[in-house]
């Protein structure tokens, strides 16, 4: 196309984002972003993606279109396979159904490989050859960057960080195991957990927490959660460590099998405050081997490095 005009979409698991940019531009000509409701589906979704999309492009087609999807992907496909948060995505031929809308070709990728392509290509792992990427939000996933590339595994599997387990007599996980770091680090999981101990009293812990959330236990997220903490709630703060300790055992064990100059870490949690940064710094110096020398770095580009992946792939794919 002469316009060359890029279309980036980000189908998270609590919220969907759409930009437009061209070819060498840095900057968004336009951006969108609508929280999911809590009852959506892949319907809603899709179709919610849709109208974003065509709104940003007006009359235009683009050149290509760039997705990552909040789960698991099967990337020579193009097909989604399920979402862990959202029902109705089971086996859904994305790229097709947005290469015959807009008529233009499309790449789809998990959100995490997604992610670590756009702070590879544009931010934090800028020019760095060998990366992990950790966006650690609803949920807990991991992105590979091996050789300057995106490595996505066998299956394309790659990088499930948040399903490696850390603790064997930890929690039930969805995914069917115990203890995985996305059951013990993840926002609306350590929610969960902060109200569970409320609800039994926990020495009296958690008067800040409580506080915070109007006696409405169910109300906790993991941005309240980081308030109280820093408030100085024991509770709370013991919650986000016990999370931050579980990201950094799975962090350490990765950088230990594939030895990455740098793991970049994105996604709300990571905006939980320097108690948590601490906490996980030390975890990854502690369980790394003494000759594995690793640093981590938050995001560069926050919560837009799904989408700079998707322009990234949509680049590569065009």
């Amino acid at each position: 196309m002469s316009n060359h005009l890029l279309l980036a979409l980000d189908f998270g698991g609590t919220k969907l984002s759409a930009a437009v940019l061209a070819q060498g531009e840095s900057d968004w000509r336009d951006q969108r972003r609508v929280f999911s409701p809590h009852d959506g589906d892949g319907k809603y979704d899709l179709e919610t993606m849709l109208n974003m999309a065509e709104a940003l492009l007006g009359d235009e087609t683009p050149a290509a279109i760039g997705v990552s999807f909040g789960g698991p992907v099967d990337f020579e496909r193009g097909v989604v396979r399920l979402s862990h948060h959202v029902p109705g995505w089971e086996n859904v031929p994305l790229r097709k159904i947005l290469e015959d809308h807009f008529g233009a070709p499309a790449a789809v990728d998990n959100d995490a490989n997604v992610g670590a392509l756009g702070e590879q290509r544009y931010g934090a792992g800028k020019g760095t050859p060998h990366m992990l990427y950790v966006t650690v939000s609803t949920g807990v996933g991991g992105g590979w960057i091996l050789n300057g590339q995106p490595w996505r595994g066998w299956q394309g599997m790659a990088g499930e960080i948040g399903h490696t387990m850390v603790d064997p007599n930890g929690p039930p996980c969805l995914c069917g195991n115990r203890g995985c770091v996305e059951r013990l680090a993840s926002g609306p999981y350590m929610a969960q957990d902060a109200a569970q101990r409320l609800e039994t009293g926990d020495n009296g812990k958690g008067a800040i927490l409580r506080r915070l959330a109007e006696g409405n236990l169910q109300a906790i997220t993991g941005k309240m959660l980081s308030e109280a903490a820093a408030l100085g709630d024991e509770l709370a703060q013991e919650t986000l460590k016990r999370g931050a300790a579980a990201l950094g055992a799975g962090i350490a064990n990765a950088a230990n099998l594939v030895n990455p100059q740098k793991v970049v870490l994105g996604g709300g949690v990571t905006k939980a405050g320097d108690l948590w940064w601490t906490t996980l710094r030390q975890t990854v110096e502690r369980v790394t081997m003494p000759e594995v020398d690793v640093e981590l770095l938050p995001a560069a580009l926050g919560d837009d490095a799904p989408l700079w992946g998707a322009v990234a792939l949509a680049e590569i794919g065009d």
